[in-house]
């Protein structure tokens, strides 16, 4: 054993189990492909000042668990903690916001970085697919973004997943509301830290999960009750297409995002199977982002979906995937000259789609076999001295015990046909 081992918080994906995570990025992607968005990647750390003025200064994520060092030469990065920003970093960057079509579509697949307290199902390190729409205002591409997500989930076989939907507001609105809610708090029971939080964001302190503040805040004012008109109508029009759509989802008015750019529609899925960490994704709209970075007014919408939690929904489900097997055909050669006709097959084998391995390392029969039915392929070819001679190769199937002889010439077509 080396001396090594991963840093605390987080944890390596090896097989077998790293199938399923990629099984589960590929059924998030698979209908976001489908629905015009491209695929983006950023690089693993940006400028603090991004997430400082993105995410926003007050929040948790920039306060504590961003992970920000300096450079040799002078820069002050961090590693990433959410994808949003950067994806609209990039996008402006590469102006893809003039080239014509508005939304930009894009989505992503990749890991991001929080220093925060380790427990079941919240890492240092995790792993999100996400989706961004930029640069329009409608309520039906809110409505598409939740209804993908939900379809995502359903293709995995998850069924206990709830959906929570609230509208934050605008500039308009979002302003008397956070004066009224503010009034609210400083006539509570609070300590200094979050009396501060309350001044600087109040909508933040609605999100504190200690009992001690949730007691208190029973009769705290609610934000639909201050939408504007306009903010109420859209928000109207989000709920009537979600819901045309076949997709479940439940009204929750204290619903706020760990984000400061969230406006108007904000989401969140939730799976009761998780214990105390039942969020397994979210987003929403946020107008605001863009001018914040710097960029132009550009409306815009996306979430992300955490594939660590959703492996963990369907663990609590016992829904198991059906992964394809990763080798359905396990070569065995007996002697030298076995090894070089059989590995020239297997190579062969492997051209035409079939998915096949060997038995490296000079071994027996017995230790061969082993590994062939630890490889979980359906069939083992075993060639021995007598077999090259006669021109034959030994096709076992490993599920009925079944041996048959098969000319060598024959043995790729009939592989094919067997495995369909």
């Amino acid at each position: 054993m080396s001396t090594f081992k991963a840093p605390k918080g987080t944890y390596d994906l090896l097989p077998p189990d790293s199938a399923t995570y990629l099984a589960v990025r590929e059924a998030i992607a698979a209908p976001l492909r489908g629905s015009g968005y491209g695929y983006i990647e950023t690089p693993g750390f940006e400028s603090v000042e991004l997430f400082a003025r993105g995410v926003g200064e007050s929040t948790d994520i920039v306060t504590k668990e961003m992970y920000a060092f300096e450079t040799k030469g002078g820069d002050r990065l961090a590693l990433r903690p959410e994808g949003t920003a950067s994806v609209l970093r990039a996008a402006l960057e590469a102006n893809l916001h003039k080239a014509g079509n508005l939304p930009v579509k894009l989505w992503y697949s990749g890991s991001y970085y929080r220093y925060e307290r380790p427990q079941k199902g919240r890492y240092r390190h995790f792993s999100q697919v996400g989706a961004e729409a930029i640069g329009a205002e409608d309520p039906a591409l809110d409505a598409e973004l939740i209804i993908l997500a939900d379809q995502a989930y359903r293709s995995l076989g998850l069924r206990n997943f709830r959906i929570l939907l609230n509208s934050l507001g605008d500039k308009e609105c979002r302003p008397v509301y956070r004066e009224a809610l503010q009034t609210f708090l400083r006539g509570l029971d609070l300590d200094e830290d979050t009396l501060r939080r309350a001044e600087i964001n109040p909508l933040r302190v609605l999100d504190d999960k200690r009992e001690a503040v949730q007691k208190q805040l029973g009769d705290a004012p609610l934000l639909r009750d201050y939408l504007c008109d306009a903010c109420k109508a859209y928000h109207e029009e989000v709920r009537e297409l979600v819901t045309a759509a076949g997709v479940v989802f439940e009204d929750d008015p204290k619903l706020v995002r760990g984000l400061d750019y969230y406006t108007r529609t904000t989401f969140e899925f939730v799976h009761d199977g998780l214990g105390s960490q039942s969020a397994v994704g979210g987003g929403g709209r946020y107008d605001g982002l863009s001018e914040m970075i710097g960029g132009p007014a550009l409306p815009s919408v996306g979430w992300a979906l955490g594939v660590d939690r959703t492996v963990l929904a369907l663990e609590a489900e016992g829904v198991e995937l059906e992964l394809p097997a990763t080798t359905s055909v396990f070569a065995v050669p007996l002697g030298d000259e076995a090894r070089r006709v059989l590995f020239a097959k297997v190579t062969e084998m492997r051209k035409n789609g079939v998915a096949a391995d060997f038995a490296y390392g000079g071994k027996g029969l017995k230790a061969a076999m082993k590994a062939a039915n630890r490889s979980g392929a359906r069939y083992a070819l075993i060639l021995g001295e007598r077999d090259i001679e006669q021109g034959v190769v030994q096709l076992k199937d490993l599920e009925s015990g079944e041996q048959t002889a098969v000319g060598m010439n024959e043995i790729v077509a009939e592989l094919e046909s067997r495995l369909g």
